[in-house]
């Protein structure tokens, strides 16, 4: 007979314990890019020792050109929509009287003067000159030929040709061919022609239109998801056909972006404090501190407000009905940072690719810049996608951003900071003008 098996051991031999489930190691999606560009530069050296470049290129290249696809795919859609909802939001637009109009004359400013010192910064500094005549040869030859042959023969337009071109002939055809200058002209009336007509009949409208914004935010999200795999592939191909000599490019251009965004916050913010307020320079970046660290952390203007708004009020004596305006319109609108990063990384990928972009093309750049930071500060990865939008306004190919793709978290952190620092100087500013503040 079998002997009886006390109760307390009872459970333990009839049910054994369970183990532990071993926890998922969750990165984040800025440390799997980071990964990503480290194991594809391995990679892409170690197929360029043994002579597989031209494997790579065939097998590994198709998965990072597939992901600069839908981030080109969703671009025009998502700006559309996000600047008829975003004018179109504005049903006090008419309301904000001199407060709102000195609010978005600054940040429209800034942001131009910020793109155009990053062009001046890269057309000074040439970050993307250095390729050898063989591998600028190369990399064109891997582009697309119709957008590299359409920058390289054509006849750069006047000023007034230039201006006149954003007005669109035909809209549906500009939002057909990308036309980015014209798909934002006429987002921009459209959302305008919303807060005039009759609310019963522009809501419709306006619904359907933030409704497709919030898609399009959506699927901005699941292909960020592919980030890595397109890092990986897209610098395993280059690494495999131009060597290191392009990582040396890579360090060229982040330090002339980190010194362009010092160089602006150091000056041009002095300078408009000491020139529009009785507020000390000193004062105003040691009051502004703990919002720019919070901005740094976290490379979100939104989710400093709250801080910044604090600073604002209590370090910097800026009225709240003046805060509670200026600040959150600058966390949407305002991207000084993001503009100097623009510039400066259009002009490298264009020296890169060996294209001469010139003062009308770059004038492009400016317009485009400034208006698409309308649409596009409160989206995910927005510096991505307003590069992409610069990128394609002047016919410089896509490709472009895999280059800098890999450090775009580090330089976001740094741009975020000089974003929060324009939105606080601009309360200050506007403060000032109403005799309200310092």
């Amino acid at each position: 007979m079998v002997p009886k098996v006390p109760n307390r051991y009872a459970d333990a031999i009839q049910s054994p314990p369970k183990k532990k489930p071993l926890t998922r190691l969750r990165l984040q999606l800025h440390t799997k890019v980071l990964l990503a560009l480290v194991l594809g530069i391995a990679a892409g050296m170690a197929a360029a020792h043994l002579g597989w470049s031209e494997q790579v290129s065939i097998y590994v290249k198709p998965i990072g050109q597939a992901f600069l696809q839908l981030i080109n795919m969703v671009v025009v859609p998502l700006v559309f929509a996000s600047l008829v909802t975003g004018v179109a939001g504005t049903n006090d637009v008419r309301k904000l009287g001199r407060i709102g109009g000195k609010t978005i004359l600054y940040y429209l400013s800034t942001t131009a003067v910020a793109v155009t010192f990053g062009l001046v910064l890269a057309n000074s500094l040439q970050p993307g000159a250095g390729l050898t005549q063989a591998d600028q040869e190369r990399l064109l030859a891997a582009s697309p030929s119709a957008t590299v042959d359409e920058v390289l023969t054509r006849d750069a337009p006047g000023l007034s040709e230039t201006l006149l071109n954003t007005i669109p002939r035909n809209p549906i055809r500009a939002l057909a061919d990308g036309n980015m200058l014209q798909v934002i002209f006429f987002a921009l009336l459209l959302g305008i022609a919303l807060t005039v007509i009759p609310r019963e009949k522009a809501g419709p409208v306006a619904a359907f239109f933030d409704g497709f914004n919030e898609a399009m935010i959506a699927l901005i999200h699941l292909i960020m998801k592919l980030a890595p795999y397109g890092v990986f592939a897209l610098s395993a191909s280059i690494i495999g056909q131009f060597g290191v000599g392009i990582l040396v490019l890579l360090l060229k251009y982040a330090i002339v972006v980190i010194l362009g965004l010092a160089l602006y916050t150091i000056t041009a913010f002095s300078l408009i404090v000491r020139c529009f307020s009785n507020l000390g320079i000193r004062e105003f970046f040691r009051g502004i501190r703990p919002a720019q660290l919070i901005a740094f952390s976290t490379s979100s203007s939104s989710a400093t407000l709250p801080v910044t708004m604090e600073c604002a009020h209590n370090n910097l004596g800026v009225p709240n009905e003046i805060a509670s305006l200026t600040l959150p319109l600058g966390a949407t609108i305002n991207m000084d940072g993001t503009a100097i990063y623009q510039g400066v990384s259009a002009l490298f990928i264009a020296q890169v690719y060996n294209m001469d972009l010139g003062l009308a093309q770059q004038l492009t750049i400016i317009l485009t810049a400034t208006l698409a930071s309308i649409g596009t500060a409160g989206v995910p990865a927005a510096g991505i996608m307003m590069l992409a939008i610069v990128l394609r306004s002047v016919g410089v190919p896509l490709e472009g951003i895999a280059l800098i793709f890999g450090i775009e978290r580090i330089l976001d952190m740094c741009r975020t900071v000089v974003n929060v620092t324009g939105d606080a100087c601009c309360a200050v500013v506007v403060s000032a003008t109403e005799k309200k503040g310092p």
